[in-house]
């Protein structure tokens, strides 16, 4: 890896038709617990549940020493994310992990290393460049319960379209993103 470069991530939530997505610029030496945490800011999810990187057999989380002690046989370990960087797992342009949240929803996103790009001096980094659809709201049952929500949502004859609409709110735009929006919220935090 050059001495001083600048990553590309393509981050897609996995099984969304039109697809969900943004498109990063972080260094490669972040941290995966700092991976989670740009994650969640630039999709739009709250926090509210654990989380895990998976490349290959290898998983990677906050290690819970509980779970570790009754972890069945023959199920991997989880290794502590706060050890490993992204340039650890991602090296090459095309290589990808999963980052799955939410375990019971069950919200896969793929991470893809699209391009490394020469660092610019100056550069505010992480950056959120571009992306698709806004994200969906936390506990509404997955990918599967998402689609039946946007359903119902712009029915308004289906059986479940006021409780819907009074859950999600009537301003609920599932095509609204602002790249820039999260830019800046990205700006004020410390990374």
């Amino acid at each position: 890896m050059p001495k001083r470069v600048t990553y590309q991530l393509r981050i897609v939530l996995m099984h969304t038709t039109p697809p969900i997505w943004r498109r990063v610029l972080v260094a490669p030496s972040m941290h995966l617990d700092t991976l989670h945490h740009l994650i969640q800011a630039v999709m739009g999810w709250e926090d509210r549940h654990l989380h895990m990187f998976r490349k290959g057999k290898e998983r990677y989380g906050m290690p819970d020493p509980w779970r570790q002690q009754f972890r069945m046989s023959g199920t991997p370990r989880e290794l502590d994310e706060r050890k490993y960087r992204i340039h650890h797992l991602l090296e090459r342009e095309g290589d990808s992990l999963i980052y799955i949240y939410d375990f019971g929803d069950s919200w896969d996103h793929k991470v893809t290393l699209q391009k490394v790009l020469p660092y610019k001096r100056g550069s505010r980094l992480p950056a959120c460049i571009s992306g698709r659809r806004r994200c969906p709201p936390e506990d509404c049952g997955g990918v599967w319960g998402y689609e039946e929500m946007l359903e119902s949502l712009a029915d308004p004859n289906a059986e479940d379209h006021e409780h819907v609409k009074e859950w999600i709110g009537e301003d609920f735009d599932p095509e609204g993103f602002s790249a820039k929006e999260v830019d800046r919220e990205l700006a004020e935090g410390d990374w």
